[in-house]
């Protein structure tokens, strides 16, 4: 038997205690019935039953944050396949001035606080609850069909990108803060490929990331539970962490050579929880429930569960064996 409820546990690894055993969250796709609102409840919360993670990170179809202003989906009704999009609403620069701030009522943003509020509804509250949302640049890069136009745009023309980049900051101020009302605790805030030095500069990151960041993260308020997922290789997950984002967990893709190790990650994030170590594109997908028992013992051997909570480098593959999950959480 646990010690502590989920929100317990995690409250203990935030004030730096050590909790009772390791905490722990994965989080995937569930294409087949993310395309609308009881779908993608009803897949989180089965997920959650049968595994009874730490916390749960909605995942929503990665595009919904850009279906308001324009952007088609022939929706995926097979667990392993990606929705087929198109329509992108900016093809060319011109076309940036034409986002504007969406309001609440918009049919997307209307269903994914349902999703949130129909998940909170149907599960213990003492299970922290964190909603995905993605920086505002990288909701912008939703937009095109290749991520190098917006780039050459941020490169070239950013006075014309800026203007749009306001938009969805004021969009998913106003969403953000909603969906705490509809139950989230918090923000798993993504960005995506786009706090990477493989698309643009740092200083084109601080420019057109960190501060529209840090007005969406700051809108679910000062007592909420949000991660900072720095998704991509060749991240900047260390400048970030200099920042200091309202965030109280850091993720990040450690098993990419190009980025920073996870023995190195408690070093550098001196004050947070980090989440990861599970190789999800390697051992967690091609190996066994014993090999999944080794890897936890090592873990465990080597990370204190004060600081380390357990999790992928990003959304695991839906074919990853539900045997090797079950046997990470065994081990727990």
């Amino acid at each position: 038997m646990d010690g502590y409820s989920h929100r317990e546990r995690l409250e203990m690894i935030f004030a730096g205690q050590r909790p009772d055993r390791f905490a722990a969250s994965f989080w995937r796709h569930f294409f087949h019935k993310e395309h609308y609102a009881e779908g993608t409840a009803e897949a989180m919360l089965d997920f959650q039953m049968r595994f009874d993670w730490d916390f749960m990170k909605i995942n929503p179809r990665a595009d919904y944050h850009v279906e308001g202003w324009g952007l088609k989906q022939e929706w995926s009704h097979d667990e392993f396949k990606k929705h087929a999009k198109s329509n992108f609403p900016v093809g060319s620069l011109e076309d940036w001035s034409d986002i504007e701030p969406l309001k609440l009522s918009t049919p997307v943003l209307d269903e994914h606080l349902k999703v949130v509020s129909l998940i909170r509804k149907n599960s213990s509250k003492e299970l922290p609850i964190l909603m995905t949302v993605f920086t505002p640049l990288a909701v912008a890069g939703r937009l095109v069909d290749d991520d190098n136009l917006l780039a050459e745009h941020i490169h070239k023309h950013p006075e014309r990108v800026l203007p749009a980049i306001e938009a969805i900051t004021q969009t998913f101020e106003t969403f953000v803060t909603e969906l705490r009302n509809a139950g989230a605790d918090g923000l798993f805030f993504a960005t995506t490929q786009w706090a990477s030095s493989n698309l643009i500069s740092w200083e084109e990151y601080e420019k057109f990331g960190v501060p529209f960041d840090l007005r969406v993260i700051n809108s679910a308020g000062s007592d909420a539970i949000n991660l900072l997922h720095v998704c991509s290789s060749n991240n900047y997950l260390k400048q970030l962490v200099k920042l200091d984002y309202p965030c109280r967990m850091y993720n990040w893709d450690s098993d990419d050579p190009t980025n920073l190790p996870l023995d190195k990650g408690p070093q550098l994030i001196t004050d947070r929880a980090v989440v990861g170590g599970a190789d999800r594109a390697g051992w967690l997908l091609h190996g066994t429930a014993d090999e999944m028992r080794h890897k936890m013992d090592q873990l465990k051997a080597n990370f204190d569960p004060a600081r380390l909570i357990v999790g992928p480098g990003c959304s695991i593959p839906p074919e990853v064996p539900l045997e090797n999950l079950a046997a990470i959480r065994e081990k727990l």
